[in-house]
C-alpha cells in the first residue's frame, strides 16, 4: 500500500541581527512556498582538488547514483559551505540548448565557509554571457551545480524542495 505524501509548505527566514551605536539595523525577511511534497537534502563530501557535482536537473528524471530533479517541480535550491575555514568554487552549469543533454555555459561563484547560495526555480532561471557585459535577460535552464574545492576535501549541505 502505497503513503500519500500530504504536500506542506516550506518557510525560509533569512535574518541579519546587528546593532550599530546603539541602534539595531538588521532585518528579517520571510518566503513561504506552498504546496512542497518533495525535500533532497544530504550532505556531500566534495574530494580535494576535484569537481563534485551535487545537483543536477533534467524535465525528465531516471534512476542512477545522482538522480537529476526534476527541473520542472524544482521551486527552491540551497547550497552551503558546511567548511568552517575553507571556500569553495559553486559553478552553476547552464542548458542553453535545453536537451537535458550537457551543460553548454556556466558561472563560477565563491562561496566563504559557513555562508550559502540560494535560488529559486532551476527552469530558464539562469542567464550567462561572456559576448559584453550587457544586462542577460534572456533566462535557459540550469543544467547542474558542481562544486570545486581547493586542497581539502569540503562538506557541502544541499537542500532542494520540489511540488
Amino acid at each position: 500500500m502505497a503513503t500519500t505524501i500530504k504536500a506542506s509548505t516550506l518557510t525560509v527566514t533569512i535574518k541579519e541581527d546587528i546593532t550599530l551605536n546603539g541602534v539595531k539595523q538588521g532585518g528579517e525577511n520571510t518566503l513561504r512556498i506552498g504546496s512542497i511534497n518533495e525535500i533532497s537534502k544530504r550532505i556531500v563530501t566534495c574530494p580535494a582538488n576535484s569537481e563534485t557535482t551535487v545537483a543536477m536537473f533534467h524535465s525528465s528524471v531516471a534512476d542512477g547514483t545522482l538522480s537529476p530533479l526534476d527541473i520542472d517541480d524544482v521551486r527552491y535550491i540551497r547550497v552551503t559551505n558546511l567548511d568552517d575555514s575553507t571556500n569553495i568554487t559553486l559553478s552553476l552549469q547552464s542548458d542553453v540548448g535545453e536537451d537535458d543533454s550537457t551543460a553548454d555555459e556556466s558561472a563560477s561563484l565563491l562561496i566563504e565557509p559557513g555562508r550559502s547560495f540560494i535560488m529559486g526555480v532551476p527552469n530558464d532561471g539562469i542567464g550567462i554571457s561572456d559576448a559584453n557585459a550587457n544586462l542577460v535577460t534572456d533566462l535557459v535552464d540550469l543544467e547542474s551545480l558542481v562544486v570545486f574545492t581547493g586542497s581539502s576535501a569540503i562538506d557541502v549541505e544541499v537542500f532542494v524542495a520540489s511540488v
